[in-house]
């Protein structure tokens, strides 16, 4: 399924009324995790900005011990601190990556602004090297307009 084909289907899985806001992202997640084959892990963190910590949010994909994040730590925390996008096309030529598991092969990391404040972000690990372009960017800001929305 094409991005295009999939901004309505994040729309409507946002906007129904009967779910919560975590059961929303879980399936939201589920969506583009089904849909996009090199979609492998993908779920979101949110920001306290007071510890100056991530917490990981609904996901799906494998599970991971890193549930906190320090600001400035792994692509997330660097995407906590930048307040922008960070696609990596191959984890092991980071020095600052905290690794998930050896099948993780690269990443992207989109932050999630509400009101103009980084709340949290939108990470994808895939078992590809290399798989991330300027539309999936595009996507996933598309994608986290629409979660703010939910805030």
């Amino acid at each position: 399924m094409t991005f295009q084909e999939l901004q309505p289907k994040v729309i409507g899985l946002l906007s129904q009324s009967d779910v919560s806001r975590d059961e929303k992202l879980k399936n939201l997640c589920q969506l583009l995790s089904n849909n996009i084959s090199y979609y492998d892990w993908v779920g979101f963190y949110f920001a306290d900005h007071e510890t100056r910590t991530l917490h990981l949010g609904p996901y799906v994909g494998a599970e991971t011990d890193h549930t906190v994040i320090p600001f400035g730590k792994g692509i997330c925390g660097q995407v906590a601190v930048s307040n922008e996008n960070f696609v990596v096309p191959d984890v092991s030529a980071q020095d600052n990556y905290i690794a998930c598991s050896f099948t993780v092969k690269s990443e992207i990391v989109v932050p999630l602004f509400v009101n103009g404040k980084n709340i949290g972000q939108i990470d994808i690990d895939s078992h590809v090297i290399d798989p991330f372009t300027k539309a999936d960017e595009l996507f996933l800001e598309f994608v986290n307009q629409e979660v703010a929305k939910l805030f």
